[in-house]
């Protein structure tokens, strides 16, 4: 069976040291000597000045509401993870939808414009399939409109921008380290913050809004990544260019036989590309259920990245029609991408879409 994707397991014997370390010093938790390690190599590797991990993507989006002091409304995409909007709603805000680009599928700063009130006090864009945004319009219109930005870069891991790291732009970057990512440690995340001020205000509002032991100034949560977690990290990082270019191989390789077949996210000509998914665009959601459906039949299965389009959840009120976005996520399909994926295994997934079509 070939699934959309399959968890990299970094050198095992490697991993064992880091454990046995662990075992030596006892120090499981509570930012232990490997999770600074891992802070800083990532720091350096990614080009930002200050990283904070966290114990998953979801509540690095819901740490960066609270270092920022996030309010009322904030505009974001339809199109992504459920967790960028669940993460607005849990925290009490409240989302507003900006359509979508159909061509790069990123958030539309047109449209961001448009949705902008005296209750608006930020913007959350995805970099999504790690395609950059159109960073600076956005950037722009913040700072027109005194918003803060918090990049929801889950899928953006190693992404440049103009030949520097797309996390550097906003207040703050999330990122998701789960074990489907290219990069990932078992479960986690990390947050890019650019002010230096607000760095120690992260650290306390992951650690239960504790300063130190005679100060808890804010409700805080229990957001901390474990010793284990970083671990993991730490030997992924060892390996993160062998796990790049296997992917990037893969990538070329589905582009090669598809472009032209279906229609393909266009890229941001500024950016460069991590290979971390390929999706694809089908003329409706018939003819990809048609695909899937060829797929599944030779026990290769893609995702519907993303469905349904977040404007249409259960617990989103008042109701926003996004059409863009609605129609999008009814007909893409991600395609199987991991390291391990052999050229025959990808030859036979690219003969069964074309064969559907």
């Amino acid at each position: 069976m070939i699934n959309v994707t399959k968890t990299y397991l970094p050198d095992k014997e490697k991993y064992k040291k880091y454990i046995d370390q662990i075992y030596a010093n006892g120090w499981v938790t509570n930012r232990g000597p490997l999770v600074r390690e891992l802070e800083q190599r990532l720091a350096e590797y990614l080009g930002v000045k200050n990283l904070v991990l966290v114990a998953n993507g979801t509540v690095a989006l819901e740490i960066a509401y609270r270092t920022l002091d996030i309010k009322d409304y904030v505009i974001t995409t339809p199109f992504s993870f459920v967790a960028t909007t669940s993460s607005l709603v849990t925290n009490g805000l409240k989302p507003v939808f900006s359509d979508i680009n159909p061509d790069t599928l990123n958030i539309n700063p047109q449209n961001i414009t448009n949705s902008i009130t005296k209750n608006t006090s930020a913007i959350v864009p995805v970099h999504v399939f790690g395609n950059a945004c159109d960073v600076e319009q956005i950037d722009n219109i913040a700072k027109e409109n005194d918003l803060k930005v918090i990049y929801d870069a889950a899928h953006a891991f190693g992404v440049n921008y103009k030949g520097q790291s797309i996390l550097n732009y906003g207040n703050i970057s999330t990122l998701s380290f789960h074990a489907t990512k290219l990069f990932h440690t078992i479960e986690g995340g990390a947050l890019v913050i650019n002010d230096d001020d607000l760095v120690e205000k992260a650290r306390y509002l992951i650690n239960f809004g504790i300063e130190n032991r005679e100060s808890i100034p804010e409700l805080g949560t229990n957001a901390k990544m474990n010793e284990f977690e970083a671990a993991m990290g730490l030997c992924m990082l060892d390996e993160i260019e062998s796990v790049l270019e296997e992917r990037k191989a893969v990538f070329e390789n589905y582009k090669l036989a598809l472009e032209g077949v279906v229609k393909l996210q266009k890229p941001n000509t500024h950016s460069s590309n991590n290979h971390g998914y390929f999706p694809i665009l089908l003329e409706n959601e018939n003819q990809m259920d048609q695909v899937q459906q060829a797929l599944n039949r030779h026990e290769i299965h893609p995702r519907r990245y993303f469905h349904p389009s977040l404007n249409t959840l259960s617990y989103i009120e008042p109701k926003q029609d996004m059409p863009i976005s609605q129609d999008i996520s009814k007909r893409i399909l991600s395609l199987p991408i991991y390291p391990e994926l052999t050229k025959k295994e990808q030859v036979n997934i690219i003969n069964v879409i074309q064969g559907a079509l």
